[in-house]
């Protein structure tokens, strides 16, 4: 196994558009147009050279694989974005629910 590049995301990170295109694989339109359906949320929206947090490069990946593997439309990747998004909070909650549970070690 060979590691051409690593890259470490933290939370406070930002990467601008032709970045952020580089790194998640999709294409400046793709991700235009994952703007504006909402699934990708710029640090600021209304600035003229957009720029993404670190933590939104993981969303774009997951859209282009959707994208890739299943042939999806823009439209169809920001649904299962957004139900993919509803099941990992769903699950967390689950987690701490149980964590909650009497006779549960802590």
């Amino acid at each position: 196994m060979k590691i051409e590049e690593a890259l470490w995301l933290y939370e406070h990170g930002e990467f601008s558009l032709d970045d952020f295109r580089d790194l998640s694989g999709l294409s400046e339109a793709e991700l235009r147009e994952l703007v504006e359906c909402g699934v990708l949320t710029p640090i600021d929206p209304h600035a003229a050279n957009l720029t993404f947090s670190a933590d939104r490069l993981v969303i774009a990946r997951s859209a282009r694989r959707l994208r890739r593997d299943f042939e999806l439309d823009t439209d169809a990747v920001a649904l299962a974005v957004t139900l993919l998004d509803r099941i990992r909070d769903l699950e967390a909650e689950l987690r701490d629910l149980r964590a909650r549970l009497p006779g549960r070690q802590r």
